[in-house]
C-alpha cells in the first residue's frame, strides 16, 4: 500500500467538472493499493498519517499533526500509485491490487481515518477526477506499508 499526503491550505476534487468533495486546512491523500495489501497495513498507514507530526507550531517547526490542529482530509484513489517505472518507459501495474480488493481497501482507510472525528472527504473510487490543492509549504510524504 503507498500513500502520498501533501499538507494542503486547500484540496477539492471534481467529476466531469463538478466538485464532489473539497477541503480547507489540512491533508490531501492519494491513496494506491497492492497486492497482499490488507487490513493491518490500512491500520497502520490511517494512524501514522493522522498523527505524523508536519504541522507547524507556534515558532514554525513541525511538531502537530493534523489531529493536533483539527484538519481536515481529503482522500482520492489512484491506480498508478504502485506502478513499476524500473523497466522501459511505460509504467508496469502487474503489482496493483485488483479494483473490487482496493476499493474494499480504499473504503477502510476513509473508514479508519474517520474514526479520529476529524472532517473526512472522498474523491469518486474509478472515477477520471480533476484534483485542485494548494499545497502548503510546500509538503509532500510518501508512506508505504
Amino acid at each position: 500500500m503507498k500513500i502520498v499526503l501533501q499538507r494542503v491550505s486547500r484540496a477539492s476534487v471534481a467529476v466531469k467538472g463538478e466538485v464532489i468533495a473539497s477541503i480547507s486546512k489540512g491533508l490531501l491523500i492519494f491513496f494506491g493499493a497492492e497486492k497482499n495489501d490488507d487490513e493491518d497495513r490500512v491500520q497502520y498507514l490511517a494512524e501514522k498519517t493522522l498523527n505524523l507530526r508536519i504541522f507547524p507550531d507556534v515558532k514554525g517547526k513541525m511538531n502537530l499533526s493534523c489531529l493536533d490542529i483539527g484538519g481536515e482530509v481529503l482522500v482520492v484513489s489512484q491506480f498508478t500509485l504502485p506502478g513499476d517505472c524500473t523497466k522501459g518507459r511505460r509504467p508496469g501495474f502487474d503489482n496493483v491490487a485488483a479494483p473490487n480488493a482496493t476499493h474494499s481497501l480504499y473504503q477502510n482507510f476513509i473508514q479508519e481515518v474517520s474514526e479520529s472525528g476529524l472532517k473526512v472527504a472522498a474523491g469518486d473510487f474509478g472515477s477520471d477526477m480533476q484534483v485542485e490543492l494548494i499545497n502548503d509549504g510546500p509538503v509532500t510524504f510518501t508512506l508505504e506499508r
